[in-house]
């Protein structure tokens, strides 16, 4: 009887560390276009937390009001409902992946109210109440903040990024929930080292280094030695390697002659399939006509990487993968080479 005790408790922790030890994939599903049809699409077996991107509070601070969204920009058959959350929830359950909601954004829409204000002490209860409300009514696993830019900038001249999610982090530490948050690595773009504590997993925006008007004319969007300049500067900060997730951009920008946004299904299909072993259609100069983006043998080292400097990788988003989730796949067959022989 002893020996099959010591058996079991063997086992059971034998499974606890190899589910410890799992790389965090993080993928992002946009709620602001064909919400359902997304979902429909995805395959949630790949990850192993899903972000709803993005929900924001109304001006006065609503998340919901009268059982819908205060702020849902993509409009009907766009955005995410109710029911489409909940289909989102009960698929993501199936696949063993944790569903959070995202808050913010790079453009927060119209709709919405001003995170400045409403992060202010007088109204900041308000949100932080809304979004336990939204995490308690779709039994969600947590929060993503993703306030980006001049916005988080003021936000934290202010005195208010910080406390904000200090707050939100104990209202959800009491429900065993998760804290996670989407950063820059750039002077401007980077959230606080004061809140750093509070987040559970920290995803690093390692892209964009040029867009439609912004960068060096010619440069790479999400170049190999950008992530790993980006991962060191966050060590650096003593982030341990267990909060570090590296964003992968299953996207990329065309310039000249090339409309602005590139899927990498969409890459594939008008490029043809050699595209995706490149980082480049065309070539990269300043005037020239050209898509830069991250094709499969830069994603796969950069999982790698990933793998062996902190705790997995982030993808922005699901729906730009290739028709037969292979960039996913990919990906996480190279974080698994990476746990088992570094980079």
């Amino acid at each position: 009887m002893r020996s099959l005790v010591r058996a079991l408790v063997a086992g059971s922790l034998a499974a606890a560390s190899a589910e410890a030890a799992k790389p965090v994939v993080i993928g992002y599903v946009p709620a602001f276009k064909g919400f359902d049809d997304v979902v429909e699409r995805a395959d949630l077996s790949h990850y192993t937390h899903v972000d709803i991107a993005f929900m924001n509070p109304g001006p006065s601070g609503d998340i919901m009001v009268d059982g819908r969204l205060a702020c849902a920009p993509g409009g009907p058959g766009q955005t995410v409902t109710d029911e489409g959350i909940r289909n989102l929830v009960k698929k993501a359950r199936g696949s063993k992946a944790k569903v959070l909601v995202s808050v913010g954004g790079g453009t927060i829409p119209a709709c919405a109210g001003d995170w400045a204000v409403l992060a202010r002490p007088e109204t900041r209860a308000k949100i932080v109440a809304g979004l336990i409300d939204l995490v308690d009514r779709y039994s969600l696993d947590g929060v993503d903040v993703d306030l980006e830019g001049e916005l988080m900038t003021r936000m934290d001249r202010e005195g208010n990024y910080t406390p904000f999610v200090s707050d939100l982090s104990a209202a959800l530490r009491q429900r065993s929930k998760l804290l996670t948050c989407a950063t820059g690595s750039y002077v401007g773009g980077m959230v606080p080292d004061a809140s750093l504590p509070f987040f559970d997993l920290i995803g690093i925006m390692s892209y964009d280094a040029i867009g439609p008007s912004w960068g060096t004319p010619g440069d790479e969007h999400s170049s190999f030695e950008q992530a790993e300049k980006d991962l060191a500067l966050w060590r650096g900060k003593g982030v341990p390697a267990k909060k570090l997730a590296l964003g992968l951009p299953f996207y990329g920008h065309g310039f000249g002659d090339y409309r602005p946004s590139w899927a990498l299904r969409d890459i594939a299909a008008d490029q043809g399939e050699d595209a995706l072993s490149t980082d480049v259609s065309g070539q990269r100069c300043a005037g020239c006509s050209y898509i830069t983006y991250n094709g499969l043998p830069t994603l796969e080292r950069k999982a790698r990487l990933a793998a062996a400097e902190g705790a997995g990788i982030m993808v922005w988003e699901i729906d730009e993968d290739l028709a037969d989730h292979r960039a996913i796949k990919a990906v996480r067959a190279a974080l698994q080479e990476g746990q088992k022989h570094g980079r």
